[in-house]
């Protein structure tokens, strides 16, 4: 893996950790492998650097990009640091466990459990298919359970997508990455930073002002399901605004999936952040919903009459 620019080097200690290797990295932070001392059990620690707010001196430092940046920058650690607090709390055997988080170089660590698996994103990649709805059916119940935690909380995780899952032995999920994570209720223009990931952001998350909530995961929610059928990220929410090609789930991939499962994805869709379920809850009945057609009403007289002359009757 192509090393990311501001990441620390291997070997570097930090609170009693030794780093390995950097793991990859996003908007809000680098991610890297590590061990408790030089030969303890190895970790996953998150550092806090927002590429568009803050870099990394050369003594290691990380500091905000220049005066303009700089409030929210120190906004956006301060939140991280209270955030990496109340998800140590979080116990939960489908969300990552935070062990650890500290202040060094000027910014925030969260030290998360290391296990074993695969990324739900590379799983995908090595089979361009659509996955089964058994395999649906056995990851997204748990990752809902996670997340209501989460929400009870009043935290969002605002990244759900392929990438940010973890499938461990047996299909049993982890919820990753919670550099996004923030409170609720809030707007964009109150957050210290804005994380996009296209195909999987809704359009709330696009907008300076959206409202995000509940509803903005559930979006994320339904379309890392829908690109579990598909093989590919769906099209982007901000695309679909302007012109919404994408074909809903219930008719593009009918007879393959249940149709409350397809019709749970189309409902966790919706561009409207108020048509969408409003809380894990409303999400969780509608993949067991009974979807059997409701029976046909009564004909009408006239519809009677003219079935006979047709020779419709039975």
């Amino acid at each position: 893996m192509r090393k990311k620019p501001d990441s620390l080097k291997p070997g570097t200690r930090l609170d009693g950790y030794t780093l390995e290797k950097p793991l990859g990295g996003g908007g809000f932070s680098v991610v890297y492998l590590a061990r408790e001392g030089d030969d303890g059990p190895r970790v996953v620690i998150k550092e806090y650097i927002p590429n568009k707010l803050a870099r990394r001196g050369r003594d290691g430092q990380v500091q905000a990009r220049d005066a303009t940046t700089e409030a929210r920058f120190v906004r956006g650690r301060k939140l991280f640091f209270q955030e990496a607090s109340t998800l140590a709390t979080l116990k939960h055997p489908n969300i990552v466990n935070v062990i650890n988080f500290f202040q060094a170089n000027g910014t925030v660590y969260m030290v998360m459990e290391y296990q074993r698996g695969e990324n739900l994103q590379h799983y995908l990649q090595s089979r361009r298919k659509g996955l089964s709805e058994r395999f649906l059916r056995t990851v997204f119940p748990p990752l809902l359970d996670g997340l209501e935690l989460i929400h009870a909380n009043d935290l969002l995780h605002l990244d759900i997508k392929p990438g940010n899952v973890h499938i461990r032995r047996g299909g049993q999920p982890l919820l990753l990455d919670f550099g996004a994570v923030h409170g609720f209720p809030q707007s964009r223009q109150e957050q210290p930073g804005q994380v996009i990931s296209p195909g999987f952001s809704p359009t709330e998350q696009y907008e300076s002002r959206g409202y995000v909530g509940p509803w903005t995961d559930l979006y994320a929610i339904g379309a890392t399901m829908r690109a579990c059928i598909e093989g590919r990220a769906p099209l982007d929410a901000r695309r679909r605004s302007e012109r919404d090609t994408l074909k809903p789930a219930q008719f593009a991939f009918r007879g393959r999936y249940a149709d409350n499962l397809l019709r749970a994805i189309d409902w966790a869709m919706e561009l409207d952040p108020t048509l969408r379920p409003q809380n894990v809850a409303a999400f969780r009945a509608a993949l067991t919903a009974d979807t059997t057609p409701e029976p046909a009403p009564p004909r009408s007289a006239l519809g009677r009459i003219a079935d006979v002359l047709l020779g419709r009757s039975s």
